[in-house]
């Protein structure tokens, strides 16, 4: 039987996405624990992965958000116990928490379709190519953490996206596809809270590099979803 992957949101609009597109086959949950202090989460040795999304809460705000404590123990334990684990936006700012990282609060706004440099070989990132446009849409932003191995950069964001074991923090987005995007720039606090022109200039942008993004993000995460089910066959 393949262990199920677990996927923690912190906001409804922030959903696996692509990412369940590329989870083809393998059983998925999904859970919000942002709230709860102390929440009742699956022992590692039950999941076949674990995927962390994004939000708009900082990733060290456990007086507000006492949840979050709780994610970074479990993320901690599924990488020391080798368990496939994806890390997205806040989502890898909980993992580089969770493996003895700093996170710098307001560090540099990026909102929008923009070129990272990916700088290390990785399965995940190796479908994109050199220099791919993705999206970005967050202003915190994390230290390497020990021993990781940085794979993707911008001069505002040092660390966009690292590997640590078996563990892969984007802090761009590879989930998004066109109607994500769309549901995006129309909630309040995403959306909402752009200009008009920003707006507008990454929905166009949206139209342009989305066809030649989906296939490639799919394909890496696609990558990450066969670390699930490798595992799977080994303790098959």
């Amino acid at each position: 039987m393949v262990r199920p992957v677990l996927v923690l949101t912190h906001a409804p609009h922030e959903g696996p996405g692509m990412i369940s597109r590329a989870l083809d086959g393998i059983p998925y949950g999904v859970r919000t624990v942002l709230d709860v202090a102390e929440p009742r989460l699956p022992s590692v040795a039950d999941l076949g992965g674990l995927v962390v999304m994004g939000g708009a809460v900082d990733a060290d705000d456990e007086r507000n958000h006492p949840g979050l404590a709780a994610e970074r123990r479990l993320v901690a334990a599924a990488v020391e116990a080798d368990v496939p684990v994806l890390g997205v936006c806040l989502g890898m700012q909980v993992l580089a928490l969770a493996l003895g990282a700093r996170l710098h609060r307001r560090h540099g706004t990026e909102i929008g379709f923009a070129p990272v440099d990916v700088v290390a070989d990785d399965p995940v990132l190796a479908p994109l190519g050199p220099r791919p446009i993705v999206l970005h849409w967050h202003d915190d932003a994390v230290d390497l953490p020990p021993g990781a191995t940085l794979l993707a950069s911008t001069p505002a964001t040092p660390v966009q996206a690292f590997r640590a074991g078996s563990a892969v923090g984007l802090q761009f987005h590879l989930e998004v596809e066109p109607s994500m995007l769309d549901l995006w720039l129309g909630v309040p606090d995403m959306g909402g809270l752009l200009d008009d022109e920003v707006r507008d200039g990454v929905r166009g942008d949206g139209a342009r590099h989305l066809p030649d993004l989906v296939p490639a993000a799919v394909a890496g995460l696609g990558a990450w979803a066969d670390a699930v089910r490798t595992r799977a066959r080994a303790q098959g």
